[in-house]
Parts: structure tokens; C-alpha cells; sequence
């Protein structure tokens, strides 16, 4: 029987869930971060697009964190592999970083909130990679899931 906490431990020892008998349905989940990036940098991607020296930043990120979503189930040891059906990418800047939201669907049995979070985390440090020259004190903050409909569990919304 598996731990009812800690639902990848199975008689004290890592495993997969079995998601065997589960039910395929809709399933979203939603993932956000901040990247704080400075002023001096924001008010440089005003005039330049969010254009860093290594090419378009947000553009960029946004290819990085879908290429992520679709591989989580690599990643990370005990993530089945999803059919990722939509990856949903929205960046807002502000005067001194970015807020990164990302939304992931998929139908199947087991959920998609690692995906979410993986695209976003992958999104935000690919922002710290192409801006990192401008900036060494460049932080991600704050990476969390925002939402999740669909599975066994129940509808999640962060309060």
C-alpha cells in the first residue's frame, strides 16, 4: 500500500503511481514565476522590445518553456509522459521584471501541474540566460501553481 502522504513512496521505496485504473479526462493546470530583472533592464526592453543581445527574450522563452512542458515526463524521474495538448504562455512586464503565467492542458489520467510548473521555471531561466550579460543579480521568485482542474483530487485554486 502507498503512503498516503507521500504518494510516490511504495513500501518505503521510490515508485511511480499506477495510474492504470484512473479515468482520462480534461486536465489543466496553471504555473506562475516572477523574474526580477531590474530597472535598468526593463527600461532598456522599452526602447529595444525585450531584445537582449542574444535575441528576443520573452520569444524566446516562450519556445524554451513549451519545448519543457513536453518534456517533463524526462526530467523529472517519477512525471508519466503527457501528451501535451496546450501550452499557454502569457508575459507581462512591469517596471522591474516580468511575470510569467503559464497554462498547460492535456486529456489523460494524471495531471499536468508539473508540466505548468516545469514551462514556467524553464521560461524563466531561459529570460536569466539571455539577460544575464546586462545583469548578474537577475532573481526567480516565486514559482507556484495558480490553478489545476480535473482528477481524482479535485479543482485546486490558489487563495
Amino acid at each position: 500500500m502507498n503512503d498516503p502522504e507521500f504518494t510516490h513512496l511504495r513500501k518505503g521505496q521510490p515508485a511511480m503511481v499506477d495510474v492504470s485504473n484512473k479515468i482520462s479526462n480534461k486536465r489543466t493546470a496553471v504555473a506562475g514565476v516572477r523574474v526580477e530583472l531590474g530597472s535598468a533592464i526593463m527600461q532598456r526592453f522599452e526602447h529595444d522590445e525585450l531584445r537582449g543581445p542574444k535575441g528576443p527574450v520573452l520569444q524566446t522563452a516562450i519556445i524554451a518553456g513549451t519545448m519543457a512542458a513536453k518534456k517533463t515526463g524526462d526530467l523529472i524521474p517519477f512525471c508519466h509522459p503527457l501528451p501535451v495538448e496546450s501550452c499557454i504562455f502569457d508575459i507581462t512586464p512591469d517596471a522591474t521584471g516580468v511575470r510569467i503565467r503559464c497554462e498547460v492542458a492535456t486529456t489523460g489520467k494524471t495531471g499536468v501541474e508539473m508540466e505548468a510548473m516545469t514551462a514556467a521555471s524553464v521560461a524563466a531561466l531561459t529570460i536569466y540566460d539571455m539577460c544575464k550579460a546586462m545583469n548578474k543579480a537577475i532573481r526567480i521568485e516565486n514559482l507556484h501553481l495558480i490553478s489545476k482542474t480535473g482528477g481524482k483530487s479535485g479543482d485546486y485554486h490558489a487563495s
